[in-house]
Protein backbone atom coordinates (compact mmCIF):
# COMPACT_ATOMS: atom_id res chain seq x y z
CA UNK A 1 0.00 0.00 0.00
CA UNK A 2 2.85 2.25 0.99
CA UNK A 3 5.71 3.11 -0.84
CA UNK A 4 8.47 5.54 0.27
CA UNK A 5 9.18 8.46 -1.86
CA UNK A 6 12.03 10.29 -0.10
CA UNK A 7 15.56 9.30 -0.69
CA UNK A 8 17.61 9.29 3.29
CA UNK A 9 20.08 12.05 3.44
CA UNK A 10 23.41 11.07 1.31
CA UNK A 11 25.19 10.87 4.17
CA UNK A 12 23.60 9.09 6.17
CA UNK A 13 23.64 6.37 3.05
CA UNK A 14 27.52 6.85 3.20
CA UNK A 15 27.56 5.95 6.70
CA UNK A 16 25.36 2.82 6.44
CA UNK A 17 27.63 1.53 3.84
CA UNK A 18 30.61 2.13 5.91
CA UNK A 19 29.20 0.70 9.02
CA UNK A 20 28.49 -2.51 6.77
CA UNK A 21 32.02 -3.26 5.32
CA UNK A 22 33.03 -2.90 8.95
CA UNK A 23 30.59 -5.44 10.09
CA UNK A 24 28.79 -3.35 11.73
CA UNK A 25 25.05 -2.68 10.51
CA UNK A 26 22.18 -0.54 10.69
CA UNK A 27 19.07 -3.06 11.35
CA UNK A 28 15.55 -2.02 12.39
CA UNK A 29 15.43 -3.99 15.94
CA UNK A 30 12.12 -5.94 17.04
CA UNK A 31 12.99 -5.09 20.83
CA UNK A 32 10.49 -3.51 22.50
CA UNK A 33 12.48 -2.40 25.38
CA UNK A 34 12.56 1.55 24.30
CA UNK A 35 14.26 3.73 26.54
CA UNK A 36 11.98 6.87 24.77
CA UNK A 37 8.94 6.40 24.15
CA UNK A 38 8.28 7.01 20.43
CA UNK A 39 6.13 10.15 20.20
CA UNK A 40 3.75 10.53 17.04
CA UNK A 41 2.34 14.12 15.99
CA UNK A 42 -1.32 14.40 14.50
CA UNK A 43 -4.29 17.27 13.99
CA UNK A 44 -6.77 14.61 15.13
CA UNK A 45 -7.57 15.18 18.54
CA UNK A 46 -10.17 12.32 20.35
CA UNK A 47 -13.36 14.23 20.73
CA UNK A 48 -14.40 11.56 23.13
CA UNK A 49 -12.88 8.65 24.74
CA UNK A 50 -16.18 6.70 25.10
CA UNK A 51 -16.36 4.20 21.86
CA UNK A 52 -20.77 4.84 22.68
CA UNK A 53 -20.15 8.70 21.16
CA UNK A 54 -17.51 8.34 18.63
CA UNK A 55 -17.96 8.11 14.65
CA UNK A 56 -14.95 10.29 14.05
CA UNK A 57 -11.18 10.54 14.49
CA UNK A 58 -11.40 9.44 18.24
CA UNK A 59 -11.35 6.16 16.85
CA UNK A 60 -7.24 6.41 15.92
CA UNK A 61 -6.87 6.81 19.65
CA UNK A 62 -9.50 3.47 20.27
CA UNK A 63 -7.86 1.16 17.91
CA UNK A 64 -4.54 0.96 19.88
CA UNK A 65 -6.45 0.99 23.96
CA UNK A 66 -9.74 -0.58 22.97
CA UNK A 67 -10.27 -4.15 21.35
CA UNK A 68 -12.15 -5.48 18.65
CA UNK A 69 -13.64 -8.67 18.26
CA UNK A 70 -11.93 -8.52 14.39
CA UNK A 71 -9.23 -6.14 13.33
CA UNK A 72 -6.21 -6.14 10.59
CA UNK A 73 -3.09 -7.11 11.21
CA UNK A 74 -0.25 -5.44 8.93
CA UNK A 75 -0.62 -5.73 5.47
CA UNK A 76 -4.72 -7.08 5.55
CA UNK A 77 -7.56 -5.75 3.58
CA UNK A 78 -10.06 -8.31 5.31
CA UNK A 79 -10.88 -8.11 9.12
CA UNK A 80 -9.51 -11.18 10.58
CA UNK A 81 -10.08 -12.24 14.29
CA UNK A 82 -8.41 -9.99 17.82
CA UNK A 83 -10.68 -10.63 20.88
CA UNK A 84 -11.75 -13.31 19.04
CA UNK A 85 -10.75 -16.47 18.51
CA UNK A 86 -12.70 -17.28 15.49
CA UNK A 87 -16.28 -15.59 14.06
CA UNK A 88 -17.95 -16.77 11.21
CA UNK A 89 -21.65 -16.96 9.08
CA UNK A 90 -23.42 -19.67 10.47
CA UNK A 91 -26.12 -20.04 8.02
CA UNK A 92 -26.45 -19.60 4.19
CA UNK A 93 -27.78 -16.48 4.06
CA UNK A 94 -25.68 -14.19 5.89
CA UNK A 95 -28.32 -13.86 9.09
CA UNK A 96 -26.12 -15.76 11.96
CA UNK A 97 -22.70 -14.18 12.68
CA UNK A 98 -20.88 -16.07 15.63
CA UNK A 99 -17.79 -15.17 17.66
CA UNK A 100 -16.10 -17.73 20.14
CA UNK A 101 -13.63 -15.34 22.21
CA UNK A 102 -10.09 -16.20 22.93
CA UNK A 103 -9.36 -17.58 26.71
CA UNK A 104 -8.18 -15.81 29.24
CA UNK A 105 -9.53 -12.03 27.98
CA UNK A 106 -8.83 -9.28 30.43
CA UNK A 107 -9.61 -5.43 30.88
CA UNK A 108 -6.80 -3.35 31.79
CA UNK A 109 -8.18 -3.04 35.40
CA UNK A 110 -8.42 -7.52 35.78
CA UNK A 111 -11.68 -7.52 35.37
CA UNK A 112 -12.70 -10.14 32.68
CA UNK A 113 -13.68 -9.61 28.95
CA UNK A 114 -16.51 -12.34 28.26
CA UNK A 115 -19.23 -12.84 25.97
CA UNK A 116 -21.26 -10.63 28.45
CA UNK A 117 -19.41 -7.90 27.88
CA UNK A 118 -19.14 -7.80 24.38
CA UNK A 119 -22.95 -8.02 24.05
CA UNK A 120 -23.16 -5.42 26.69
CA UNK A 121 -20.77 -3.41 24.78
CA UNK A 122 -22.92 -3.33 21.61
CA UNK A 123 -26.35 -3.20 23.38
CA UNK A 124 -25.10 0.55 25.12
CA UNK A 125 -24.24 1.40 21.53
CA UNK A 126 -27.70 1.40 20.65
CA UNK A 127 -28.92 1.81 23.71
CA UNK A 128 -27.68 5.06 24.67
CA UNK A 129 -27.87 6.30 20.82
CA UNK A 130 -25.64 9.49 20.42
CA UNK A 131 -26.66 11.10 17.52
CA UNK A 132 -24.59 11.16 14.53
CA UNK A 133 -22.82 8.57 17.18
CA UNK A 134 -21.72 4.87 15.72
CA UNK A 135 -25.42 3.03 16.07
CA UNK A 136 -25.64 4.03 12.44
CA UNK A 137 -23.92 1.16 11.91
CA UNK A 138 -26.08 -1.27 13.31
CA UNK A 139 -28.83 -0.62 11.50
CA UNK A 140 -28.47 -4.52 10.19
CA UNK A 141 -28.44 -5.99 14.11
CA UNK A 142 -31.45 -7.21 15.40
CA UNK A 143 -30.31 -8.74 18.65
CA UNK A 144 -26.86 -9.90 20.29
CA UNK A 145 -27.32 -13.41 22.44
CA UNK A 146 -24.82 -14.63 24.58
CA UNK A 147 -24.32 -18.57 24.63
CA UNK A 148 -21.28 -19.10 27.00
CA UNK A 149 -18.59 -17.33 28.43
CA UNK A 150 -16.85 -17.26 25.15
CA UNK A 151 -19.59 -17.28 22.50
CA UNK A 152 -21.77 -14.68 20.84
CA UNK A 153 -24.10 -14.66 18.38
CA UNK A 154 -24.94 -11.64 16.34
CA UNK A 155 -28.45 -12.18 14.40
CA UNK A 156 -29.17 -9.54 11.71
CA UNK A 157 -32.51 -8.88 10.66
CA UNK A 158 -31.45 -8.53 6.80
CA UNK A 159 -28.49 -10.14 5.04
CA UNK A 160 -25.54 -8.21 5.47
CA UNK A 161 -21.98 -9.59 4.00
CA UNK A 162 -20.48 -6.19 5.80
CA UNK A 163 -21.23 -7.06 9.61
CA UNK A 164 -17.37 -8.69 10.29
CA UNK A 165 -15.99 -5.06 8.65
CA UNK A 166 -18.37 -3.05 10.85
CA UNK A 167 -17.41 -5.11 14.08
CA UNK A 168 -13.51 -4.24 13.44
CA UNK A 169 -14.66 -0.87 13.60
CA UNK A 170 -13.49 0.77 16.84
CA UNK A 171 -16.60 2.03 17.42
CA UNK A 172 -17.77 -1.81 18.26
CA UNK A 173 -14.76 -1.71 20.99
CA UNK A 174 -15.70 -3.76 23.60
CA UNK A 175 -16.29 -2.16 27.42
CA UNK A 176 -15.68 -3.25 31.01
CA UNK A 177 -19.70 -3.21 32.24
CA UNK A 178 -18.47 -2.86 35.50
CA UNK A 179 -16.80 0.87 34.47
CA UNK A 180 -19.09 2.48 31.24
CA UNK A 181 -22.76 3.39 32.48
CA UNK A 182 -25.45 1.30 30.05
CA UNK A 183 -27.63 4.25 29.53
CA UNK A 184 -24.95 7.39 29.38
CA UNK A 185 -21.04 7.86 28.70
CA UNK A 186 -18.23 7.44 30.51
CA UNK A 187 -16.80 10.65 31.77
CA UNK A 188 -13.14 11.28 32.94
CA UNK A 189 -9.98 11.14 30.85
CA UNK A 190 -9.54 7.60 31.50
CA UNK A 191 -9.96 4.41 29.36
CA UNK A 192 -10.69 0.96 30.46
CA UNK A 193 -10.00 -1.07 27.79
CA UNK A 194 -8.00 -4.52 26.40
CA UNK A 195 -5.92 -3.33 23.41
CA UNK A 196 -2.30 -3.39 22.90
CA UNK A 197 -1.41 -0.40 24.98
CA UNK A 198 -3.14 0.94 28.21
CA UNK A 199 -3.91 4.71 28.67
CA UNK A 200 -1.48 6.08 31.03
CA UNK A 201 -2.03 9.73 30.92
CA UNK A 202 -4.26 12.03 29.31
CA UNK A 203 -4.57 15.75 28.79
CA UNK A 204 -7.53 16.66 26.79
CA UNK A 205 -6.18 17.98 22.94
CA UNK A 206 -2.98 17.56 23.84
CA UNK A 207 -1.53 14.68 24.45
CA UNK A 208 -1.97 10.87 25.34
CA UNK A 209 0.74 8.38 26.53
CA UNK A 210 -0.01 4.93 25.96
CA UNK A 211 2.04 1.74 27.41
CA UNK A 212 2.26 -1.94 26.38
CA UNK A 213 -0.23 -3.29 27.26
CA UNK A 214 1.55 -6.95 28.55
CA UNK A 215 -2.29 -8.26 29.59
CA UNK A 216 -3.03 -7.85 25.71
CA UNK A 217 -4.24 -11.03 23.56
CA UNK A 218 -4.59 -10.33 20.14
CA UNK A 219 -3.14 -10.47 16.78
CA UNK A 220 -1.56 -6.17 16.88
CA UNK A 221 1.90 -5.83 16.32
CA UNK A 222 4.19 -4.56 19.39
CA UNK A 223 7.34 -3.40 18.04
CA UNK A 224 7.74 -0.49 21.02
CA UNK A 225 7.06 -0.60 24.41
CA UNK A 226 5.24 2.75 24.68
CA UNK A 227 4.20 5.84 22.51
CA UNK A 228 3.16 8.89 23.31
CA UNK A 229 0.43 11.16 20.58
CA UNK A 230 0.58 14.62 20.73
CA UNK A 231 -1.85 16.91 19.33
CA UNK A 232 -1.73 19.85 17.43
CA UNK A 233 -3.73 22.81 15.73
CA UNK A 234 -1.99 22.82 12.77
CA UNK A 235 0.74 21.42 10.22
CA UNK A 236 3.50 23.40 10.23
CA UNK A 237 3.82 23.35 13.97
CA UNK A 238 3.38 19.67 14.22
CA UNK A 239 6.15 19.83 11.18
CA UNK A 240 8.53 21.52 13.14
CA UNK A 241 8.42 19.38 16.22
CA UNK A 242 9.62 16.85 13.46
CA UNK A 243 12.48 18.73 11.99
CA UNK A 244 13.55 19.87 15.75
CA UNK A 245 13.56 16.12 16.97
CA UNK A 246 10.75 16.87 19.90
CA UNK A 247 8.37 14.03 17.47
CA UNK A 248 9.65 10.73 15.69
CA UNK A 249 6.02 10.42 13.40
CA UNK A 250 3.77 12.92 11.61
CA UNK A 251 0.44 11.79 10.73
CA UNK A 252 -3.32 12.89 9.89
CA UNK A 253 -3.42 16.86 8.48
CA UNK A 254 -0.02 16.93 7.47
CA UNK A 255 -0.67 20.86 5.43
CA UNK A 256 0.03 20.24 0.93
CA UNK A 257 2.83 23.31 1.84
CA UNK A 258 4.94 21.09 4.38
CA UNK A 259 4.70 17.61 2.21
CA UNK A 260 6.36 19.70 -1.02
CA UNK A 261 8.72 21.02 1.05
CA UNK A 262 9.99 17.44 2.63
CA UNK A 263 9.60 15.89 -0.61
CA UNK A 264 11.97 18.84 -2.24
CA UNK A 265 14.71 19.17 0.43
CA UNK A 266 17.03 16.28 -0.42
CA UNK A 267 19.32 17.44 2.92
CA UNK A 268 16.53 16.65 5.57
CA UNK A 269 16.56 13.74 7.46
CA UNK A 270 13.27 12.79 7.16
CA UNK A 271 11.23 9.71 5.19
CA UNK A 272 7.88 10.90 3.50
CA UNK A 273 5.85 7.81 3.39
CA UNK A 274 3.10 8.02 0.40
CA UNK A 275 -0.20 5.73 -0.13
CA UNK A 276 -3.01 5.71 -1.91
CA UNK A 277 -5.93 6.45 -0.07
CA UNK A 278 -9.39 6.39 0.37
CA UNK A 279 -10.20 9.78 2.63
CA UNK A 280 -12.79 12.33 1.13
CA UNK A 281 -13.25 15.74 1.08
CA UNK A 282 -17.21 17.07 0.43
CA UNK A 283 -19.74 19.36 1.28
CA UNK A 284 -23.08 18.56 2.88
CA UNK A 285 -26.26 20.81 2.26
CA UNK A 286 -29.04 21.51 4.56
CA UNK A 287 -32.23 20.98 3.10
CA UNK A 288 -34.17 22.63 6.06
CA UNK A 289 -31.99 26.06 5.24
CA UNK A 290 -34.68 28.73 3.58
CA UNK A 291 -31.26 28.49 0.67
CA UNK A 292 -29.57 25.62 0.92
CA UNK A 293 -32.69 23.38 0.96
CA UNK A 294 -33.34 24.48 -2.97
CA UNK A 295 -32.53 21.55 -5.06
CA UNK A 296 -31.31 24.78 -7.89
CA UNK A 297 -29.25 26.29 -5.18
CA UNK A 298 -27.52 23.02 -4.56
CA UNK A 299 -26.90 22.51 -8.67
CA UNK A 300 -25.91 25.76 -8.91
CA UNK A 301 -23.09 25.27 -6.80
CA UNK A 302 -22.01 22.16 -8.20
CA UNK A 303 -21.86 23.38 -11.41
CA UNK A 304 -19.97 26.33 -10.49
CA UNK A 305 -17.43 24.68 -8.07
CA UNK A 306 -13.63 23.55 -9.44
CA UNK A 307 -12.27 20.91 -7.81
CA UNK A 308 -8.77 21.14 -9.91
CA UNK A 309 -8.15 24.65 -8.71
CA UNK A 310 -9.09 23.56 -5.21
CA UNK A 311 -6.31 20.50 -5.48
CA UNK A 312 -3.97 22.73 -7.51
CA UNK A 313 -3.86 25.73 -5.67
CA UNK A 314 -4.75 24.55 -2.13
CA UNK A 315 -3.68 21.19 -1.73
CA UNK A 316 -0.36 21.40 -4.66
CA UNK A 317 -1.42 18.26 -5.94
CA UNK A 318 -1.35 16.07 -3.10
CA UNK A 319 -5.01 15.35 -3.49
CA UNK A 320 -7.31 14.55 -6.55
CA UNK A 321 -10.83 15.99 -8.24
CA UNK A 322 -13.80 13.67 -6.70
CA UNK A 323 -16.67 13.03 -8.60
CA UNK A 324 -18.55 10.41 -6.04
CA UNK A 325 -18.88 9.84 -3.14
CA UNK A 326 -17.28 6.39 -3.73
CA UNK A 327 -13.57 7.29 -4.39
CA UNK A 328 -11.60 5.72 -7.19
CA UNK A 329 -10.31 2.34 -5.95
CA UNK A 330 -13.42 0.92 -4.99
CA UNK A 331 -15.78 -1.29 -6.72
CA UNK A 332 -18.47 0.95 -7.90
CA UNK A 333 -16.70 4.07 -8.06
CA UNK A 334 -18.49 6.42 -10.74
CA UNK A 335 -18.01 10.27 -12.28
CA UNK A 336 -21.61 11.04 -11.47
CA UNK A 337 -20.92 14.85 -11.06
CA UNK A 338 -18.49 15.30 -13.88
CA UNK A 339 -21.09 13.79 -16.47
CA UNK A 340 -23.72 15.95 -15.11
CA UNK A 341 -22.04 19.00 -14.84
CA UNK A 342 -18.60 18.54 -16.50
CA UNK A 343 -16.45 21.74 -16.25
CA UNK A 344 -17.29 24.54 -14.24
CA UNK A 345 -19.60 26.93 -16.06
CA UNK A 346 -21.08 29.87 -14.56
CA UNK A 347 -23.78 30.81 -17.38
CA UNK A 348 -25.38 26.92 -16.66
CA UNK A 349 -25.37 27.87 -13.29
CA UNK A 350 -27.59 31.10 -13.70
CA UNK A 351 -29.77 29.44 -16.12
CA UNK A 352 -30.68 26.51 -13.38
CA UNK A 353 -31.28 29.40 -10.47
CA UNK A 354 -33.08 31.97 -12.95
CA UNK A 355 -35.48 29.03 -13.93
CA UNK A 356 -36.36 28.16 -10.38
CA UNK A 357 -37.22 31.78 -9.79
CA UNK A 358 -34.35 32.23 -7.79
CA UNK A 359 -33.36 35.88 -6.96
CA UNK A 360 -28.98 36.50 -7.50
CA UNK A 361 -26.71 36.84 -5.48
CA UNK A 362 -27.46 33.91 -3.42
CA UNK A 363 -26.86 34.66 0.28
CA UNK A 364 -25.55 31.57 2.31
CA UNK A 365 -23.17 30.73 5.21
CA UNK A 366 -20.29 28.26 5.05
CA UNK A 367 -18.98 26.45 8.01
CA UNK A 368 -15.93 24.19 8.23
CA UNK A 369 -13.89 22.99 11.62
CA UNK A 370 -10.77 25.08 12.62
CA UNK A 371 -8.60 21.97 14.02
CA UNK A 372 -9.79 18.57 12.32
CA UNK A 373 -8.28 18.00 8.98
CA UNK A 374 -5.45 20.05 8.51
CA UNK A 375 -4.64 23.93 8.16
CA UNK A 376 -5.55 23.92 4.66
CA UNK A 377 -9.18 23.65 5.29
CA UNK A 378 -9.08 27.54 5.56
CA UNK A 379 -7.95 27.93 2.81
CA UNK A 380 -9.87 25.48 0.60
CA UNK A 381 -13.16 27.26 1.79
CA UNK A 382 -11.18 30.54 1.15
CA UNK A 383 -10.98 29.28 -2.22
CA UNK A 384 -14.50 28.28 -2.40
CA UNK A 385 -15.75 31.41 -1.36
CA UNK A 386 -13.36 33.17 -4.32
CA UNK A 387 -15.65 30.38 -6.86
CA UNK A 388 -18.97 31.29 -5.49
CA UNK A 389 -18.75 35.00 -5.47
CA UNK A 390 -16.63 35.14 -8.53
CA UNK A 391 -19.52 33.45 -10.58
CA UNK A 392 -21.68 36.45 -9.30
CA UNK A 393 -24.34 34.16 -8.12
CA UNK A 394 -23.63 34.03 -4.90
CA UNK A 395 -22.83 35.94 -1.49
CA UNK A 396 -20.88 33.84 0.69
CA UNK A 397 -20.18 33.95 4.55
CA UNK A 398 -17.53 31.86 5.89
CA UNK A 399 -17.31 30.96 9.64
CA UNK A 400 -15.51 28.30 11.80
CA UNK A 401 -15.45 26.26 14.88
CA UNK A 402 -13.20 23.97 16.80
CA UNK A 403 -13.97 20.17 16.16
CA UNK A 404 -15.61 19.78 19.69
CA UNK A 405 -18.47 22.37 19.21
CA UNK A 406 -18.71 22.49 15.33
CA UNK A 407 -19.52 18.50 15.57
CA UNK A 408 -22.64 20.09 17.98
CA UNK A 409 -23.44 22.43 15.68
CA UNK A 410 -24.18 20.53 12.46
CA UNK A 411 -25.84 17.91 14.59
CA UNK A 412 -28.07 20.23 15.83
CA UNK A 413 -28.91 21.68 11.91
CA UNK A 414 -27.53 24.80 12.72
CA UNK A 415 -24.83 25.53 9.67
CA UNK A 416 -26.76 26.02 6.16
CA UNK A 417 -23.63 24.32 4.25
CA UNK A 418 -20.55 22.93 5.92
CA UNK A 419 -17.87 20.38 5.07
CA UNK A 420 -16.69 17.61 6.44
CA UNK A 421 -14.00 14.79 6.26
CA UNK A 422 -14.62 11.30 5.48
CA UNK A 423 -11.98 8.14 6.39
CA UNK A 424 -13.73 5.02 5.89
CA UNK A 425 -14.90 2.67 8.50
CA UNK A 426 -14.07 -0.12 6.37
CA UNK A 427 -12.43 -0.43 2.66
CA UNK A 428 -15.96 -1.27 0.63
CA UNK A 429 -18.08 1.12 -1.49
CA UNK A 430 -21.04 0.68 0.99
CA UNK A 431 -19.21 2.69 3.42
CA UNK A 432 -18.96 5.80 1.61
CA UNK A 433 -23.14 5.51 0.91
CA UNK A 434 -24.80 4.30 4.22
CA UNK A 435 -23.46 6.17 6.49
CA UNK A 436 -24.77 9.29 4.83
CA UNK A 437 -28.36 8.31 4.63
CA UNK A 438 -31.27 7.47 6.52
CA UNK A 439 -32.73 8.07 9.47
CA UNK A 440 -29.87 8.42 11.54
CA UNK A 441 -26.31 8.61 10.18
CA UNK A 442 -22.67 10.25 10.29
CA UNK A 443 -23.97 13.57 9.26
CA UNK A 444 -26.25 13.78 11.95
CA UNK A 445 -28.99 15.35 9.52
CA UNK A 446 -31.85 12.58 8.52
CA UNK A 447 -31.02 11.84 4.65
CA UNK A 448 -34.31 9.75 3.72
CA UNK A 449 -33.60 7.59 1.00
CA UNK A 450 -35.83 4.87 0.67
CA UNK A 451 -34.66 3.61 -2.67
CA UNK A 452 -31.02 3.14 -1.03
CA UNK A 453 -31.97 2.14 2.53
CA UNK A 454 -34.72 0.05 1.85
CA UNK A 455 -33.42 -1.59 -1.92
CA UNK A 456 -29.97 -0.89 -3.40
CA UNK A 457 -28.25 -1.16 -0.05
CA UNK A 458 -30.07 -4.75 1.15
CA UNK A 459 -29.51 -5.94 -1.97
CA UNK A 460 -25.98 -4.94 -2.16
CA UNK A 461 -25.33 -6.79 1.23
CA UNK A 462 -27.01 -10.05 0.14
CA UNK A 463 -23.97 -10.53 -1.66
CA UNK A 464 -20.60 -12.29 -0.35
CA UNK A 465 -18.84 -11.64 -3.74
CA UNK A 466 -18.47 -7.55 -3.91
CA UNK A 467 -17.35 -8.08 -7.63
CA UNK A 468 -21.29 -8.20 -8.13
CA UNK A 469 -22.61 -4.97 -6.40
CA UNK A 470 -21.64 -2.70 -9.12
CA UNK A 471 -24.96 -1.97 -10.08
CA UNK A 472 -26.61 -1.21 -7.11
CA UNK A 473 -23.90 1.24 -6.24
CA UNK A 474 -24.25 3.02 -9.52
CA UNK A 475 -27.96 3.74 -8.70
CA UNK A 476 -27.43 4.62 -5.55
CA UNK A 477 -24.29 7.39 -6.85
CA UNK A 478 -26.95 8.36 -9.34
CA UNK A 479 -30.02 9.16 -6.93
CA UNK A 480 -27.20 11.40 -4.88
CA UNK A 481 -25.90 12.73 -7.78
CA UNK A 482 -29.54 14.20 -8.55
CA UNK A 483 -30.31 15.07 -5.10
CA UNK A 484 -26.82 17.36 -4.62
CA UNK A 485 -27.25 17.16 -0.80
CA UNK A 486 -23.91 15.47 -0.49
CA UNK A 487 -21.24 17.35 -2.74
CA UNK A 488 -17.73 15.66 -3.23
CA UNK A 489 -14.88 17.60 -3.54
CA UNK A 490 -11.72 15.83 -3.38
CA UNK A 491 -10.25 12.50 -2.84
CA UNK A 492 -6.48 12.51 -0.88
CA UNK A 493 -3.83 10.26 -0.88
CA UNK A 494 -2.19 9.65 2.84
CA UNK A 495 1.00 10.67 3.88
CA UNK A 496 3.16 10.02 7.10
CA UNK A 497 6.69 11.66 7.23
CA UNK A 498 8.80 10.07 9.69
CA UNK A 499 12.18 10.77 11.42
CA UNK A 500 15.31 8.23 9.40
CA UNK A 501 15.64 6.57 12.64
CA UNK A 502 12.02 5.16 12.88
CA UNK A 503 11.14 2.21 11.06
CA UNK A 504 7.64 0.34 10.18
CA UNK A 505 5.77 3.50 9.48
CA UNK A 506 4.72 1.78 5.97
CA UNK A 507 3.27 -0.43 7.38
CA UNK A 508 1.78 0.91 10.35
CA UNK A 509 -1.87 2.31 8.58
CA UNK A 510 -4.60 -0.45 8.22
CA UNK A 511 -7.06 -0.44 5.57
CA UNK A 512 -9.28 2.48 6.94
CA UNK A 513 -6.14 4.66 7.20
CA UNK A 514 -6.20 3.99 10.84
CA UNK A 515 -2.44 4.07 12.19
CA UNK A 516 -1.76 1.47 14.50
CA UNK A 517 1.56 2.58 16.42
CA UNK A 518 2.48 -0.70 17.60
CA UNK A 519 4.47 -1.14 14.14
CA UNK A 520 6.37 1.73 14.75
CA UNK A 521 9.93 1.00 15.85
CA UNK A 522 13.26 2.61 16.60
CA UNK A 523 16.46 1.52 14.31
CA UNK A 524 19.04 0.40 16.63
CA UNK A 525 22.82 -0.15 15.83
CA UNK A 526 25.01 -3.26 17.50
Amino acid sequence: MFNRIRRLRQVAAIASISSLVAGCGVLSSDSTEEQDPIVVGTTAAPSTLDPAASWDSSWELFRNIYQTLLSYPSGATAPEPDAADNCRFTDTSNLKYECELREGLTFSDGHALDAKAVKYSIDRIRKINVNGGPAGLLGSLDRVQVLSDREVVFHLNKADATFPFVLATPAMSIVDPEDYPEDKLREGETIVGSGPYTLSSYDDGNQAELVKNDSYKGIAERKNSAVTIRYFQDSPTMVAGLRDKKLDVAFRGLAADDIVDIQADDEDELQLIEGSGTEINYLVFNPKDSMAGKSAVRKAIAQVVDRPAIAHKVYKDTVEPLYSMVPKGLTGHTTGFFDDYGEPDTAKAREILGDAGITTPVPLTLWYTSDRYGSATKAEFEELKSQLDGSGLFKITLKSRPWKTYVGGYQKGEYPVFGRGWFPDFPDADNFIAPFVGEQNALGTPYLVPKITETLLPNSRAQSDRANVVKDFEDAQRILVDDVRLLPLWQGRQYVAASEEISGAERALDPSTIMMVGELSRKTSW
